[in-house]
């Protein structure tokens, strides 16, 4: 009896990484949620120096929350992913 031999093809491991697509990180939701984190810190730090007192209601109450925020929104932003 002969032992028939298929012609197989070896698989390497550089064939398998050609057929993946590279997908990005990020979608578009995280870009816009970034780009909303980045406005708002414009925004904060545009009225601070628009009042031109250190001690002014925006600098002391409101600035300091929307900065905070906004850094946070951004740390989220980077890091949700949609299932």
């Amino acid at each position: 009896m002969k032992s028939s031999v298929k012609n197989k093809k070896k698989v390497t491991p550089a064939d398998k990484t050609e057929h993946k697509q590279a997908s990005m990180p990020l979608g578009a939701i995280n870009y816009s949620m970034i780009a909303f984190g980045v406005l708002v810190i414009a925004g904060s730090y545009a009225g601070m120096s628009l009042e031109k007192q250190v001690d002014g209601f925006f600098s002391l109450a409101i600035a300091p929350f929307t900065l905070v925020s906004a850094y946070v929104g951004i740390i989220f932003a980077v890091l949700y992913r949609r299932k």
